[in-house]
């Protein structure tokens, strides 16, 4: 459980409005779309934050959800209430500019461990569709090496 903070104006569109909050229904949407597991999961909006609530299979499922709701328009935060087995604290990392996978990797695993950007990609699917297009704000899971 906790909070996290996204790029309000960053991630993907689904209404109507440039910076206006998604509805509820709307992110529930778009999370059940990458079909991660969140059918046990619900989802509040309360101005520009989102509350997802429920159960998770697993901590990848949890993170996962954490990512699709906050890389979408509108979104500034969101705040977990999800009970997982053995959960622990997730790690994120937010793209800069120039940023790449084998970059992200190197900062965060350390120096010549590039090669583990292929773990971020996967950590990330369905999300992000190509290892190449990543974009500023976008708020990536960093799993454990």
């Amino acid at each position: 459980m906790g909070l996290y903070d996204f790029i309000k104006n960053a991630g993907k569109a689904l209404g109507i409005g440039d910076d206006e909050a998604p509805t509820a229904e709307a992110l529930k949407k778009e999370l059940d779309s990458h079909k991660i597991g969140s059918d046990k999961m619900t989802v509040e909006v309360r101005g520009d934050r989102a509350i997802i609530k429920g159960e998770a299979a697993n901590q990848e499922a949890l993170e996962k959800a954490i990512v699709a709701v906050g890389n979408t328009v509108g979104i500034s935060k969101v705040e977990s209430k999800v009970s997982v087995p053995a959960a622990k604290e997730p790690r994120f990392y937010t793209v800069k500019k120039g940023d790449t996978l084998w970059e992200i990797a190197e900062e965060v695993y350390g120096k010549g461990k590039g090669a583990k950007n292929k773990a971020i990609f996967e950590a990330n699917k369905p999300m992000l569709k190509s290892a190449n297009k990543i974009y500023p704000g976008q708020v990536l899971r960093i799993p454990e090496a």
